[in-house]
């Protein structure tokens, strides 16, 4: 249901808004705009040609289950954008820049919670940066910087710079789609009754914990006293909840939270597509 609810959503970004309007993404899908805006193919068939590489490194890099639904998500698309008919929204050039990166990032990003990608671009920047041990963000800045320059040098410098308002609005709303509400915390507390709270996140958040031992250095005089320092990753869901039930066991905790970019194994749901 998430595959075809991108394949829709991606479909729309681009019948909708960008083809009218020669306006291009980054990655996988910007290359098959570019091409489309130069010649006479079709987007349908490109976006099958220029992915056929990324499905045959994805089934080397991410195993077979992906390379099947990311083939079939692919077709989807294809199908979708062959037969269709969606209007003309507007031709308004930051209209087309914003809400079509919009579309096409929700698309992406539905796609890739379903366990496909319709754009192969972060498949080969995890090839590329296992193989050379560069991180996977700078690569796929780099081809990006690429197909810009080559969007401005073919298509003009004015479509260029609102196809980047376009790059930055998918991937924001691709990185919302995949982690926004689902975004990693890590809370550290420091408590008299660390004891009773680690039962609790235990207990009632299901969630693991890790214990530090620490010196608390607070005081007029600086006394110090051994403490044990609780540590938990939670979603930012849970994050309301686990600050009622501190309260409930004490109020004064001395709670700290982060953002946490990834995490592998423990008690965390992994997303998927996870490297």
């Amino acid at each position: 249901m998430l595959i075809t609810i991108g394949i829709f959503s991606a479909a729309f970004g681009f019948k909708g808004f960008l083809l009218t309007n020669h306006f291009i993404d980054g990655g996988a899908t910007g290359v098959s705009l570019l091409i489309s805006a130069l010649t006479e193919i079709p987007l349908y068939i490109l976006i099958i040609c220029i992915n056929i590489p990324f499905i045959i490194l994805g089934y080397i890099v991410m195993g077979k289950q992906f390379a099947i639904k990311t083939s079939l998500a692919i077709v989807g698309l294809s199908l979708v954008l062959a037969t269709v008919t969606f209007p003309n929204i507007t031709n308004d050039n930051l209209l087309v820049a914003v809400f079509g990166g919009f579309f096409l990032g929700a698309g992406i990003g539905f796609a890739i919670r379903g366990g496909a990608v319709i754009d192969g671009t972060e498949v080969l920047a995890i090839f590329l940066s296992r193989k050379f041990g560069v991180t996977i963000g700078d690569l796929i800045i780099v081809i990006n910087v690429i197909i810009f320059g080559l969007a401005a040098y073919l298509l003009g410098v004015d479509i260029a710079l609102y196809s980047m308002i376009t790059y930055l609005a998918a991937s924001k709303t691709l990185d919302f789609i995949v982690e926004g509400i689902e975004e990693y915390i890590g809370v550290t507390i420091v408590a008299t009754r660390s004891e009773d709270i680690r039962q609790m996140i235990i207990n009632k958040m299901g969630r693991g914990v890790t214990l530090y031992q620490g010196k608390r250095g607070y005081g007029k005089r600086g006394e110090t006293k051994e403490v044990e320092i609780i540590y938990t990753v939670i979603t930012r869901l849970e994050l309301s909840k686990l600050n009622t039930e501190i309260e409930k066991i004490e109020p004064t905790a001395f709670v700290v939270m982060n953002s946490v970019k990834d995490t592998k194994g423990g008690m965390i749901k992994r997303r998927p597509l996870k490297h």
